[in-house]
């Protein structure tokens, strides 16, 4: 259908089900109008994202039974194999194009690892604080004599390590049974301390 006769429809107070099947023309209402031609623009539009029939190249093998794809398979299954099949063998330029260094193995195995032994939670200092509850803080900025005590242990963490900053004049004793060199640093010139536990 074309526009014009589209046109022709509407004046007649009508708009066809080929043109839009979800609003039809109200000659009172010219907004109605508005919504037919929406429906006729959308439906050219998912038209025109399809490739032309004739231009496709399956055209060229119509006629051959087939269609290029032989006789005994018949476009089923998977020639190239399933999956990552052949990544060694027949696929192997896709794999060292796109994937180098997926096959092999580098390094050394760990027998019998004991995970436990390895196992090292840590904690920045600029964190420290954010385990201190808010009543506990409060004292410490208004007494800075007295320097809360934070055991890391008790929260899961086993080092310290000393990204970020504490505040200054403001001392801390930290408990815990790691602690790097900065971080150690860091607190002591805050006028803090560290206490190592097993």
């Amino acid at each position: 259908m074309r526009l014009g006769e589209m046109w022709e429809e509407l004046d007649e107070g009508y708009v066809s089900k080929t043109t839009t099947n979800r609003f039809t023309y109200n000659p009172q209402n010219p907004k109605s109008i508005c919504f037919a031609v929406a429906g006729l623009t959308q439906r050219r539009a998912r038209d025109q994202k399809k490739m032309t029939t004739r231009f496709k190249k399956n055209r060229k093998k119509r006629g051959h039974v087939s269609a290029g794809h032989g006789r005994i398979g018949k476009h089923r299954k998977h020639p190239g194999g399933r999956g990552n099949a052949g990544g060694m063998h027949h696929h192997r330029i896709l794999f060292d194009k796109y994937h180098p260094g997926y096959f092999g193995k580098v390094g050394m195995r760990y027998f019998h690892k004991l995970r436990n032994k390895f196992h090292c939670p840590i904690l920045n200092i600029d964190k420290l604080w954010s385990l201190v509850p808010q009543d506990v803080k409060e004292k410490a900025s208004k007494d800075t004599a007295k320097a809360p005590l934070i055991d890391v242990t008790q929260f899961g963490y086993f080092k310290v390590l000393g990204k970020g900053v504490l505040p200054q004049n403001q001392p801390i004793v930290v408990k815990a049974k790691l602690v790097s060199k900065i971080a150690e640093k860091k607190i002591k010139e805050a006028g803090g301390a560290i206490v190592l536990t097993a």
